[in-house]
C-alpha cells in the first residue's frame, strides 16, 4: 500500500535506490545535510512519483528546539534557492494554504515575511539608498474553500499582468516520519501542486501551467496516519495494510497527524524560511538592512 509522502527524498527511500533516471547526491554544509535528487525520466518519474525536476532535501536541526534569526541556516538555504532563480528580474513570492489551519499556514505566514520591492523604482530607489534592490511582488493566494478562486487562477492571472521571470511558492507539506517535521526543508524546480500535503490537489502550478519557472519551498507539518502506522508497524502484508487503512480512515475519511508545538513550528520555519527568501532574492543587500526594512 501506498505510503503518504511530498518529500522526494522519503519517496526515493521507499522505491529503493537503484531507481533508474535518477540522479542523486549528499553533502554536509555547516553541519546540515544536504541531498539533491534529480529526476531525469518519464519511468523515473512514474515510479517515485515525482515529475521530473531537481529536489533539494536540507535536514537541519529541529526548529522547535533553537533557532536564532541570521544563523547559518539561512545563509545556507537561501543560497540552495538562489541556485533555482533565474539571474536577474521580477519574482513573484505566493504564499498557499490557510491561516486560519495551523498545520497549512506556513506559506502565508511566509509571505508576509517577504520584503516586497517591486514598487520601490525610479527616484524613490535611488534617494533611499534602495536601488539595489531586486523587484519582488508578494501574494497570499488563500484557499479556494474561502475565495471561491483556485490558487493556480491567482497566479496565472497576476503572472499575465506583472510578467516575473519566476515564481516562488511556499506550502506545508506531508512527511512519512514524525521524525522529519519541523526539522526538513524541500526546494524543488518542478512546480507545486496547492492542498497535495492533506489529499486536497488543485490544479498544478508549474512551468507548463503558468508559462514561467515555478520553485516550491516547503516544511513538513503533518504525517498521514495511516502512513505513520504502516511504518511504525513496518506492515508490508496487503490485507494487513487494507484492514488498517479501513480503521483509520473509516469511509475514506483522511486523518493527519501534527505535533503538539505546531504553533512554535509554523511560527518559526515561516520566518526561517522568509529570512532564506530575502537572502535568496536579495543577493546585494545585507541581511540585517532587510530585516530592518520588513
Amino acid at each position: 500500500m501506498e505510503r503518504r509522502t511530498d518529500l522526494a527524498l522519503e519517496a526515493r527511500e521507499l522505491a529503493g535506490d537503484e531507481v533508474q533516471g535518477v540522479d542523486f547526491s549528499r553533502r554536509k554544509d555547516a553541519g546540515m545535510e544536504i541531498s539533491k535528487l534529480k529526476v531525469k525520466t518519464r519511468s523515473a518519474s512514474m515510479e517515485l512519483k515525482k515529475d521530473i525536476g531537481t529536489y533539494i532535501t536540507i535536514e537541519l536541526p529541529a526548529l522547535t528546539d533553537n533557532f536564532l534569526a541570521t544563523d547559518d541556516r539561512v545563509s545556507v538555504i537561501g543560497r540552495e534557492i538562489r541556485r533555482l532563480l533565474p539571474v536577474n528580474g521580477l519574482v513573484l513570492v505566493c504564499g498557499l494554504g490557510n491561516s486560519d489551519i495551523t498545520p497549512d499556514a506556513l506559506g502565508v505566514k511566509s509571505a508576509s515575511g517577504i520584503l516586497a520591492t517591486r514598487h520601490i523604482t525610479g527616484e524613490l530607489a535611488r534617494s533611499t539608498g534602495l536601488d539595489a534592490l531586486r523587484p519582488v511582488a508578494v501574494l497570499s493566494a488563500g484557499v479556494t474553500g474561502k475565495t471561491g478562486i483556485e490558487t493556480f487562477e491567482h497566479i496565472e492571472s497576476i503572472v499575465k499582468k506583472v510578467r516575473p521571470t519566476a515564481v516562488i511558492c511556499i506550502d506545508a507539506l506531508a512527511s512519512r516520519r514524525i521524525s522529519r517535521l519541523g526539522c526538513t526543508v524541500q526546494l524543488s524546480d518542478s512546480g507545486i501542486s496547492p492542498g497535495s500535503g492533506v489529499r486536497n490537489h488543485r490544479k498544478k502550478i508549474s512551468l507548463e501551467t503558468v508559462g514561467v519557472p515555478v520553485i516550491a519551498v516547503g516544511v513538513p507539518t503533518v504525517v498521514d496516519a495511516v502512513t505513520m502506522v504502516l511504518d511504525l508497524l513496518d506492515v508490508e502484508d496487503e490485507k494487513t495494510s487494507a484492514d488498517l487503512k479501513n480503521a483509520l480512515s473509516p469511509d475514506n475519511r483522511s486523518l493527519v497527524v501534527t505535533p503538539k508545538e505546531i504553533d512554535l513550528l509554523i511560527d518559526r520555519a515561516s520566518r526561517l524560511i522568509s529570512l532564506s527568501l530575502n537572502y535568496a532574492l536579495q543577493e546585494n543587500v545585507d541581511i540585517s538592512l532587510i530585516e530592518a526594512l520588513i
